[in-house]
Order: structure tokens, then C-alpha cells, then sequence
């Protein structure tokens, strides 16, 4: 397979900024597929708002047919990391792929008079309906409210260092969009369909513009009888060096029980769910240290308490909170001492928009989210 890094480029009236990434794991290119298909029809429709740039991620990955050559390219988007990375390629390969997509995308980034939106498009090794992820800001939810898939939320806190987490952190909205098992045509349907809708929603095209008017309808379809929102609670970590066996049969959004053997450990002791919920991405794959993830649904009473809480500036108020104290050098970060603060301390946490950074003895650290609210640019 050879592809160039960039998809597709267009530039049009003042306008919107934005970027589609696929392919940032290598055994997953519905997403680099969808964007050819999208960039086929985009230029010829005239009209265009803004700048859009499609890019394939790991292309080394991609040629290979593998999730990742040494090390996962959607992991370890550390700042400093990404500061010096270096240049004379005796580093991992996805080393230079990180630069190289970088410097793809940085001038688009630079130079954006709003907020850039940035989409990342993957695929699973399990079965799975299409699903959207986010880092949960108010201006993330608000933009992801277009697409009619479920929601998940939380995921940037049990995957350190994610591609969208960085670059949310430099000021864009962004989303994730999983469109279903690597190997099922529909998948590729599914995250065109998305494009197109990002697209419209952005501003970039007028909706009478979208080639296809059933976008909608066919999301909607293929996610029938999920929920909208769910949250992840759990993440089973496969450390490296050892193997995880999911048992067969298992999708996305199933429900499970407290208990239920879910797969077995190379020495083929069982692994059963540690809590009761719907679940989330089985691994099928040989490549990948994220066995299996489990949710639970969201209320919709909830997002709305969520989004007053923040819009009135209520965590200002969370130093005050018994327990709780402003850590010394994180800013916007608080220390929750755990022997006081006991009951659903990261629930109230995450109505005040705080994710959870990690834990240490007693003693839990929080931060508050970048950029939540819609108007914060830079």
C-alpha cells in the first residue's frame, strides 16, 4: 500500500479550520479510505469555507498492514516528547511518523482564525456500532452533538497521552470517531459519513452542499438501541510481554455482569469483569495493551447539571471542598485526600469539569480540562 502523507487539501473563503486524520494505527485504514473518498467529491464542490487538510498518520504502519512498527502512535504525545523528537531516525519509526505528520499539520493549526477541529478516525478489532469519543469539554460536546452515534467519554483518562488529547490541549475541538470492525465494509461508510457531517456542522460546507442527505438517517440506523452517552469506568491494561485472550463473541455497548468471564491470561487464568455495564472495544488483535473497557450509561439530567456547573464557574469553589487542597505546582489542578473525601469524589469531580490525573496512597490528583468552555481559543 503507498500513500502520501497528505489526502487532500482545499482552501477557501475565510472560514473554518479543519483536520481528518485516519490511519494513526496501521491496521486500520477505513479511516485513510473514507478521506480519499471524501477528498474525491470536496474540491469539486465549490463554494468551500475555510481550509480543510486530510492526513494519513502512520504510513509506515499502513504499508505493513500492522497496528504499529515499535511503539503505538497514538500513545506518548507528551509535550517535551513531541518538542525533540529526533531527527536522525535512530529513534521508533512512529518517532518519524509523529514529526512527519506534525509538520503536516502545524501551518494549517498556525494559521486558523478560530478554534481548528481536529477528527481522528479509527477502527476495532471487535464488532462495534460507530461511536464517537471526546475529552469532556462543553465545546467538545456541543460540536459532537451533530453526529447521531453514541458518545463515550473518559477516554483520555485511561489513555495517557492520545494524539487528540494533545492537540486539544493546544486549543482545538476534537473528536474520535471509531466506525466499526477493521475488516467491515460498512465501517468506511460509517466515518465518510462523519466527514461529511463534521464538514457541514463546521461550516465548511453548506448542508444543500453534502453529496449524500442520509448521512444521518444511516448513522442512526447502524447505531439503533445504544445509548447516547456512556462514561468509561474501567480499563483492563495488558502490560507488556503479556497475553490477553478475550473470549470469543463479545461487542461494543454489550451488557456484562460483576463477575462475568470476559477472557483468560496467557497461563489461562480468567479475567471477569470487576463491575456491571455495557462494554467497550474486546480486543481481537494481537497488537494493543487495551484489553477491553467498560462503561456505564450517562443521563442526559446529568450532562445538563454538568454544563450549568461549568458555565456558572463553580470550580472555583473546589479548593474549598472538605479534603481538597490547590496543588502546589499544577495549575488549575487539585489534591484530594481520599480519607475525607470518600464518596463519589471523581463523579463531583467531573460535574466541575476536572479529569482525573492519577492516584497516589490517599491522596487523588485532578485537573481542570483546557479549553472547555465554547469560546476559549488560544
Amino acid at each position: 500500500m503507498s500513500r502520501d502523507r497528505v489526502l487532500g487539501h482545499v482552501r477557501g473563503e475565510p472560514g473554518p479550520t479543519v483536520v481528518l486524520v485516519g490511519g494513526l494505527h496501521g491496521n486500520e485504514p477505513a479511516g485513510v479510505e473514507a478521506l480519499e473518498r471524501v477528498f474525491d467529491r470536496l474540491p469539486e464542490l465549490g463554494g468551500i469555507r475555510g481550509e480543510v487538510l486530510a492526513v494519513a498518520g502512520n504510513l509506515e504502519a499502513l504499508r505493513r498492514g500492522v497496528r504499529f512498527v515499535d511503539t503505538d502512535m497514538n500513545r506518548e504525545w507528551w509535550p517535551e516528547a513531541v518538542a525533540h523528537i529526533p531527527r536522525d531516525g535512530a529513534g521508533p519509526v512512529e518517532d518519524e511518523q509523529r514529526r512527519a505528520l506534525l509538520e503536516a499539520i502545524e501551518p494549517v493549526l498556525d494559521r486558523a482564525e478560530g478554534p481548528p477541529i481536529v477528527v481522528d478516525f479509527h477502527t476495532t478489532s471487535g464488532d462495534t456500532p460507530p461511536f464517537i469519543t471526546l475529552g469532556d469539554t462543553l465545546r467538545n460536546r456541543e460540536f459532537a452533538r451533530q453526529v447521531p452515534v453514541p458518545m463515550v467519554l473518559g477516554l483520555e483518562e485511561q489513555l495517557a497521552a492520545t494524539f487528540l488529547e494533545y492537540v486539544n490541549n493546544r486549543g482545538c475541538i476534537t473528536l474520535g470517531c471509531e466506525g466499526g470492525r477493521h475488516d467491515d465494509p460498512a465501517a468506511v461508510d460509517h466515518l465518510e459519513a462523519v466527514a461529511w457531517i463534521v464538514l457541514a456542522g463546521a461550516g465548511v460546507l453548506r448542508p444543500a452542499q453534502v453529496p449524500d442527505h442520509g448521512l444521518h438517517k444511516r448513522l442512526r440506523e447502524a447505531a439503533r438501541g445504544q445509548p447516547r452517552v456512556v462514561e468509561i469506568r474501567y480499563r483492563h491494561a495488558v502490560p507488556r510481554g503479556r497475553t490477553f485472550l478475550m473470549d470469543p463473541g463479545f461487542a461494543s455497548f454489550q451488557r456484562v455482569s460483576a463477575g462475568q468471564r470476559l477472557g483468560s491470561w496467557g497461563d489461562g487464568r480468567p479475567v471477569v469483569a470487576p463491575e456491571g455495564g455495557r462494554l467497550l472495544m474486546p480486543l481481537y488483535q494481537e497488537q494493543g495493551d487495551d484489553g477491553f473497557f467498560l462503561t456505564r450509561d450517562v443521563r442526559r439530567f446529568w450532562l445538563g447539571f454538568s454544563t450549568l456547573l461549568r458555565r456558572l464557574r463553580a470550580d472555583r469553589i473546589a479548593p474549598l471542598l472538605p479534603g481538597v487542597r490547590r496543588h502546589p505546582y499544577m495549575a488549575g489542578a487539585v489534591i484530594v485526600d481520599r480519607r475525607v473525601a470518600r464518596w463519589y469524589t471523581v463523579e463531583i469531580f467531573h460535574l466541575l469539569g476536572f479529569r482525573r490525573e492519577v492516584e497516589q496512597g490517599h491522596s487523588l490528583i485532578l485537573s481542570r480540562r483546557h479549553f472547555d468552555q465554547p469560546g476559549d481559543w488560544r
